[in-house]
């Protein structure tokens, strides 16, 4: 008997730890945010769904946009519920959902953006666009949960997260659209905090770093456009520029912490899933573009892209206050199509 006593003492020793040890492991990303959207649904009346729930296949799920939306009379166009329109409590769990698709620092930036609509609101008065920090729209996808497909979006001006979960995996993290007006802070408390400094920082420094012969193939004589909105597809083409595997080492650095800033916007489980895909595809195979000057106040755009992913950048816009080259566009996108969508 002393014996059986002891045999189950270490099976449940051996049980309990089991379990200790399973409570101790991260939800799963799709979990996370399964979880995140069911609570917010479930905080809705049933007039806010009607906002704020759409069909999986419905075509509003690829409709993203990263600019200000609105009517003749100063009303939104974009759909989905605006933090507006929610109560305390609404909104708490509103951004709860943006945190369980972002890591820590991809939270701090998406919310620090919404937050510079007040810097906007001050710096243009009575301007033709709202500038509103409760103007970003929250919209689902299907019916949130561990089996079959949903999808959700978090959008306003200069944000864009799109996600799509196919039997509780990401299928697809793309579109991500981050942008900053200001750039970085000129006046007031928070002057000189710079909201998306890796995406300057590191294209700049590697640029730089090319010596001429790496400088005629990298830098191209147009400047690239605008991310491609309103599409599945980015519409990029073939990569141009200078391919990582004629760059030295110090180089290539610079290049995976630039791809990896992008990356590193989302949950930590989904960065390292996308940064896997890239270095499986071969890290030579990326290729990095650049058009502009590289000193405050210059105009530059970069392209980033190699055969799972597309980075497109610009900043040649002055800010609301004026301030030359000031105004960033940032992009994260799958050079065959997003939401999971192949076109």
């Amino acid at each position: 008997m002393k014996l059986v006593r002891m045999v189950l003492a270490v099976a449940v020793t051996a049980s309990l730890a089991g379990v200790a040890w399973v409570s101790q492991q991260p939800e799963a990303p799709g979990t996370r945010m399964a979880t995140a959207a069911q609570r917010f649904l479930g905080s809705l009346t049933p007039e806010q769904k009607k906002v704020a729930l759409y069909d999986f296949d419905n075509a509003e799920r690829t409709n993203w946009h990263f600019i200000p939306l609105q009517d003749k009379d100063k009303r939104p166009t974009r759909k989905g519920l605006p933090l507006q329109d929610m109560t305390a409590e609404q909104k708490k769990l509103a951004l709860a959902l943006v945190e369980a698709g972002t890591s820590a620092d991809g939270n701090a930036k998406a919310t620090t953006i919404m937050s510079l609509e007040a810097i906007l609101k001050e710096q243009e008065k009575n301007g033709s666009m709202v500038r509103n920090p409760e103007w970003y729209f929250f919209t689902v996808f299907g019916t949130p949960g561990k089996s079959g497909k949903w999808g959700w979006r978090v959008e306003g001006h200069h944000l864009s997260i799109n996600y799509t979960l196919d039997n509780n995996e990401v299928a697809s993290a793309t579109p991500t659209f981050f942008g900053a007006n200001p750039a970085v802070i000129k006046t007031g408390p928070k002057k000189g905090e710079a909201v998306l400094p890796e995406a300057e920082d590191y294209a700049i420094a590697l640029f730089k770093s090319l010596d001429k012969d790496q400088t005629a193939t990298a830098l191209q004589k147009k400047p690239f456009g605008e991310p491609k909105a309103q599409s599945v597809n980015s519409g990029v083409g073939a990569p141009v520029g200078l391919p990582a595997g004629k760059m030295n080492d110090k180089q290539k650095e610079l290049l995976a912490k630039l791809v990896r800033s992008y990356a590193n916007r989302l949950r930590p489980e989904v960065a390292e899933a996308e940064m896997k895909l890239v270095k499986d595809a071969g890290m030579d195979k990326v290729h990095f573009a650049y058009t502009g000057g590289t000193e405050p106040g210059q105009g530059h755009t970069y392209r980033v892209q190699g055969p799972t992913f597309v980075i497109e950048f610009l900043n040649v816009q002055a800010d609301s206050a004026n301030n030359p080259a000031n105004h960033i566009h940032s992009c994260w996108r799958r050079p065959e199509g997003d939401f999971a969508i192949k076109k």
